[in-house]
């Protein structure tokens, strides 16, 4: 059976379809072993997920960056998800929570998101010229913020060279 995106009930019961939802929490805990329940024991409720923060770059400089972190094998956790705004010529990286906090990196910002826009199910997050360069479902959750910081310093080293060549 083909998924059409929706919710479909047989015919016959008068249902309307329904879209299915596409949002995807950014950050998974990790599972615990299943351990059978108490039935005497209230269940503490679980809290959401964390949004990650969103560290933007100038997209030359992002590309790079992208690059430098895929070719270094022994960097850990490699790249994570990677929003590019064609119509603010930037990348925007997916880092940890709390990395805003201390984010100091010239020529860059990192900002919190809060989970505001945050809809990984959609081919597009957002109209116009904006969409993943590298999508949440391709890569691992975030990118490591000192990873992310060292490529970033290469990058910019990379295109100074180059541009003083010319």
């Amino acid at each position: 059976m083909e998924n059409t995106g929706m919710n479909t009930a047989p015919v016959s019961s008068g249902a309307t379809p329904v879209p299915t939802a596409t949002a995807v929490a950014v950050a998974v805990a990790p599972v615990a072993p299943m351990v059978p329940a108490v039935p005497a024991a209230p269940v503490a409720p679980q809290a959401p997920a964390e949004a990650p923060d969103l560290v933007t770059v100038p997209t030359r400089q992002g590309l790079e960056a992208v690059d430098i972190i895929r070719r270094a094998a022994s960097r850990a956790g490699g790249v994570g998800p990677v929003l590019h705004d064609g119509s603010g010529d930037t990348l925007g990286f997916l880092v940890p929570p709390g990395t805003a906090d201390a984010w100091d990196m010239p020529g860059s910002a990192c900002t919190q998101t809060n989970g505001r826009g945050m809809r990984f199910g959609d081919a597009s997050p957002t109209a116009g010229d904006t969409g993943w360069l590298l999508p949440p479902e391709a890569v691992g959750p975030v990118t490591d913020p000192e990873v992310l910081r060292a490529a970033l310093g290469e990058a910019a080293r990379l295109i100074e060279a180059a541009d003083n060549c010319r």
